[in-house]
């Protein structure tokens, strides 16, 4: 193939992938044919998230398993927490966080746990009390202490939303595949994590794991749902491509060790400084493996 060709599959193949993302846009007559695809369309995209290659425990050679922690201050971290707005941009853009609970309650994802070792299940039921604040107004109590049905009106309710999330926690295994001398990452879990209903309009806010998902049963979903590309809107990139390919930046809290898998915090203490530092170096610990594999 020429550079002439070649350079023409390019263009054709990105056209392709644009006419995808942006699909019926340019055709539409009304709004509501935006984003509508034919069912010929629908058979020939055949987009569905790529699948992991399977993995003899025998070819695994080195594993560690860490946690992690994506601080959405940061700006790389941007596409995972916006938009936390959606009522002014439509409905396909969503934040991470509402394309995660709004699965959960609908029942299309239900590999929900209460923590990241994967034991106890959580329903929707049971985390829907960690997602709303209900209170009552003094006139509200006063009917209470009549003996009276308290009316809606006196009934406040406070709901967490994508704003509130500070932070996402995530697990995930790192192992060199000795059948291709590799060192590689698989993600197994991901945490929002946000402040207790109802320490939300305090001064000192207690900050909770609010559910851990599964990652790899959660992958259909976030495939479907896009992230903003700021480089390119006509290209969206989907959030499963976002943190399989770690396009984020984190850091280890904590790591699978003898003494109970106990956080890097809890022998770090009060000194932030010393925990960032042991956190680089489980990672060069972990990188240090691979490039001593090739060392004689």
């Amino acid at each position: 193939m020429n550079v002439r060709n070649f350079l023409i599959a390019i263009v054709c193949s990105t056209g392709s992938l644009a006419s995808v993302a942006q699909s019926n846009l340019l055709n539409a007559k009304t709004p509501d044919e935006i984003g509508l695809k034919s069912d010929a369309q629908l058979i020939s995209d055949n987009d569905r998230p790529l699948s992991y290659g399977y993995v003899h425990d025998r070819d695994v050679l080195m594993g560690k398993t860490t946690w992690e922690i994506i601080d959405l201050n940061e700006k790389i971290n941007f596409s995972l927490y916006f938009p936390v707005d959606t009522a002014n941009i439509g409905s396909d853009r969503r934040s991470l966080y509402d394309v995660l609970t709004k699965a959960i309650k609908s029942g299309e994802l239900t590999e929900v746990y209460t923590d990241s070792y994967f034991n106890t299940k959580k329903s929707f039921k049971d985390i829907q009390a960690s997602l709303t604040r209900i209170d009552t107004t003094d006139a509200g109590r006063e009917q209470i202490n009549a003996g009276n049905q308290i009316s809606e009106e006196y009934i406040l309710r406070q709901d967490l939303s994508a704003q509130d999330v500070t932070q996402y926690k995530i697990k995930g295994y790192w192992y060199f595949d000795k059948r291709q001398s590799e060192l590689k990452y698989r993600l197994l879990g991901i945490c929002p994590v946000t402040p207790d209903v109802y320490t939300m309009n305090s001064d000192q806010k207690d900050y909770i794991e609010l559910f851990w998902v599964f990652f790899p049963a959660a992958r259909d979903v976030l495939h479907d749902a896009k992230a903003f590309n700021d480089k390119n809107s006509a290209m969206p990139i989907s959030f499963d491509q976002i943190l399989n390919s770690r396009r984020f930046n984190s850091f280890i809290y904590k790591e699978e060790n003898v003494y109970g898998d106990r956080s890097i915090e809890e022998y770090m203490k009060d000194n932030a400084q010393n925990q960032l530092l042991e956190s680089d170096r489980v990672k060069e610990k972990i990188r240090n493996f691979e490039s001593d594999m090739w060392n004689y």
